[in-house]
């Protein structure tokens, strides 16, 4: 972001990771190129979970990269297409544009949708926070997190946007109140990590105030394991990573987990 939190550098990272910008018109040859590779590796997967994680194996060491979107409360929002770094959050947005894509030329209006209300491409329709994604329920994702929690989950209710000392996290975008559900830490064992299904879309509970999750990912796994994959800004990693979710959970507070409704 411009002139707000996505440029200020002493803001922690979990807003950096969750707040995010949009480049004009469609991809670049070289991404378009990049884009029909990247469907063709995942075009005989049919299942959204499976396809969620085909899609998402083909960015593994894509490079982690903040501050790649464009637009704020005084500046003009832009499409990015950006295919070559992530953030937690914009690696989830072009996954999720591509489950939905026909072709290349079909992805630019797709991530339209996903990262905007009304596919309107300005600051203050962009889908600032993860709980966006759901609060409207007309699109394609829907809330497991109680499903996945089997009568375990909490509810807290968040003023998402308003910080504890009455500020606002972003400028110029309402703050909205609204339930959240999580699966705490402590409850969370196999059998609540084997309800977890490939390409669901999770994020890291945040007890902020104003903020709904910390960071997000999506679940891939691996023999029986169930792994994390995600654009990690870790010193020494700063790319996008699998790990394993469980011990990747260890001293946070909770997941929120969304899924593609069948």
């Amino acid at each position: 972001m411009i002139s707000t939190i996505f440029k200020a550098h002493t803001i922690t990272f979990f807003i950096i990771c969750l707040t995010y910008s949009t480049c004009l018109g469609g991809p670049s040859e070289p991404d378009a190129a990049r884009l029909a590779d990247i469907l063709a590796a995942a075009g005989s997967v049919e299942g959204p979970g499976d396809r969620i994680a085909a899609l998402s194996r083909q960015f593994l060491g894509t490079p982690y990269a903040a501050d790649t979107l464009i637009g704020g409360p005084e500046e003009t929002e832009r499409l990015v297409i950006k295919l070559d770094g992530f953030d937690c959050f914009t690696l989830l947005d072009t996954v999720e544009a591509l489950r939905r894509s026909t072709s290349p030329d079909d992805f630019p209006a797709q991530l339209k949708a996903v990262r905007y209300r009304h596919a309107m491409v300005t600051y203050k329709e962009r889908r600032h926070f993860f709980s966006d994604w759901i609060a409207d329920g007309e699109g394609p994702l829907s809330d497991v997190t109680q499903q996945v929690g089997q009568g375990r989950a909490r509810q807290v209710t968040k003023q998402l946007n308003l910080r504890n000392d009455g500020t606002l996290w972003l400028a110029g975008i309402p703050v909205l109140r609204r339930d959240i559900f999580y699966l705490p830490v402590e409850i969370i064992d196999r059998q609540l990590l084997m309800a977890l299904q490939p390409g669901d879309y999770v994020g890291i509970y945040s007890r902020q105030d104003g903020l709904d999750v910390s960071h997000a990912g999506l679940i891939v796994k691996d023999t029986d394991r169930i792994m994390l994959r995600h654009a990690s800004s870790h010193r020494g990693v700063d790319q996008v990573v699998d790990e394993e979710l469980f011990t990747y959970l260890q001293g946070k507070p909770g997941l929120v987990v969304y899924r593609v409704k069948p």
